[in-house]
Parts: C-alpha cells; structure tokens; sequence
C-alpha cells in the first residue's frame, strides 16, 4: 500500500439537518455531554475521597467514569462544535490523532468491564478469598493489563489508518474519524485493509463480549446457592453491569464485526458506544446503589461545610 496523500483535510457529513433542527441537536448534545461530565466527574471524586476506593469492585468503576471522559471526548466537544457551523473539516493530522484516541480509550474501557466482571465473579463465586484474589496490587496490575491492551489494540489501527493513499475524494459520511469511513475514501483496494480491521476491532468486540456473557451466566448460576438477601444484592450489581454492557457492545458489535463498508445508520448507533452508553453509566451505576449514593452524599456534604466553614 503506497502512502500517497494529497489531502490535507477531511470534510465530516455529520448531521444534515435544516437550521432549526441543527440547533436542537446542539442543544440536546450539548446537555447530553455536560451530564456526562458532571455525572462521571460525580462518580470519580466521590470514590476518590471516600473509603469506597479501597474496595476493588469501586475501584474500577472510578477507571470506569474516567475512560468515559475521555474516550466520548475525543468525539463529542467536535460535535458539538460542527453544529455551529455549515462546513466541517477536520485536518488529517487530528484526523488520525481521533482514530488513534478512540480506539486507544475504547479498547481500555472494554477491557476495565471486562475486569469488573471478573471482580464480580470472584466476589459471587469465591466470597471466602475475595480479599485476597483482588488485593491492589492484583487490582493495579489488572487496570494496567488494560492500558496495555488498549494500546496492543489501538496502534495496529493508527498504523493502518496512517498508511492509507488520499488522492482526492476527502467527504467522510459520519461525525468522526474512523477506520471504516476513511477506507472508503481511500484510492487503493482495501480490501485487506478492512479484513484487518474486522479481525482487530470485530473480534476484540465478539471475544470480551463472550467473555462477559459467559461470565454472568455463571455468576447467575452460582446465585442459586445464596440467601435471598445476597441474590437481591448481587442481582442489582450484575444488573447494572449488563445493562452497561448491551448498552456498549450492541451497537459496537454491528459497528465491526461485518464486512468492511459503510450505511448511513452508522452515526446514529455510534451515538450509543460515543455518547449515550458512558452519560448513562453513572446514573445505571447509582441509581439502585445504596452504597455509592451514600458516600455521595457524604462527600458532597463534607465538601460543602467546609466551603461554608471556609466563607
């Protein structure tokens, strides 16, 4: 593949609307991001300065808010921003900075499920050394395997993507960069290209999604075996966990793992993974969560006396 480029930028389709409905998708994006924000921002500080972050399962869930941080803003704050204006370019050295980021904190963020449902497991299957297997060096250890793994992921995707021949055509149909989208305005056969691409990111999505179904199907199973009270409890955790999951990979899995081309229902399930998934995984991971509403509440509270102490 000869890296041949005669494109400087690229001009992002996005959403094609009329005037006044560009405004409400600005406005409704724009409400959508500062919710995520401010509910992961939320959810991080509160584990942060609470004794819940010595507890593993809270623990990754910190690492949980703060990848959905990044990772939907690698796309949204561009987003919103193209709204605004009627023509939207990206240049291609951002261009091929946001395949990078994307799959870089996607990839972590599938991985860190991936780890809350082995915290999962192991709290359900073997209560009895529970302590012990997910001690923190065990529980930092995990977190940077996904790091890695993220990267493992992520810089195979920037090679490909980087060493693909522009010539010409520069028009991306979706909001963002992404392997699919750029091989299509590609001039070279790329057929192996998104062969690679289905192997790299479609079978990363499959296998961790197995991986995870499996999982719960034996925390399920196992649940068998305990109290009503520790059913109840355990229930409520794996389902938020699930819902989280269907949420993330559904609409990844149609994403990639198909053959490499592109519809015009792309955008609208990338909405899922990029922006809907993360602002609703602090509100699905409070919501029926005693314990992360309580210490909340008391930090939040701390927080405020002191301040009011402070004036």
């Amino acid at each position: 593949m000869e890296n041949q480029n005669n494109v400087s930028e690229f001009i992002l389709w996005g959403f094609y609307y009329n005037e006044n409905m560009r405004i409400v998708c600005f406005v409704l994006f724009l409400v959508c991001y500062v919710a995520l924000l401010v509910g992961n921002l939320l959810i991080l500080v509160s584990i942060r300065c609470s004794s819940l972050f010595h507890q593993p399962m809270y623990y990754f869930l910190s690492h949980l808010s703060f990848m959905d941080i990044c990772y939907t803003s690698c796309v949204t704050p561009k987003l919103i921003g193209d709204l605004l204006v009627k023509r939207n370019t990206i240049s291609y050295g951002n261009c091929m900075l946001q395949v990078f980021a994307i799959h870089f904190f996607g990839s972590i963020e599938v991985f860190i499920l991936t780890v809350m449902a082995f915290d999962r497991y192991v709290a359900i299957c073997k209560p009895l050394h529970y302590m012990i297997i997910m001690n923190r060096k065990k529980c930092n250890l995990l977190i940077l395997i996904a790091w890695a793994g993220g990267a493992v992921h992520s810089f195979p995707q920037f090679s490909l993507a980087i060493k693909l021949p522009f010539c010409g055509p520069n028009e991306i149909d979706h909001y963002f960069c992404d392997i699919f989208p750029l091989l299509k305005v590609a001039c070279t056969d790329t057929y192996i290209a998104g062969v690679l691409v289905v192997a790299n990111s479609g079978m990363v999505t499959l296998v961790t999604f197995v991986v995870l179904f499996f999982s719960y199907v034996i925390i399920l199973f196992t649940l068998r075996h305990h109290s009503a009270e520790g059913r109840r409890k355990a229930l409520s955790t794996c389902g938020s966990h699930i819902t989280v999951i269907v949420l993330f990979f559904g609409p990844s899995i149609f994403a990639y793992l198909r053959p490499p081309t592109t519809f015009p229902e792309d955008k609208v399930f990338a909405l899922f993974y990029t922006i809907i998934a993360p602002m609703f995984n602090p509100l699905i991971y409070t919501l029926r969560n005693s314990e992360m509403k309580n210490a909340m509440r008391k930090v939040w509270c701390q927080i405020m006396f002191s301040e009011g102490n402070h004036n």
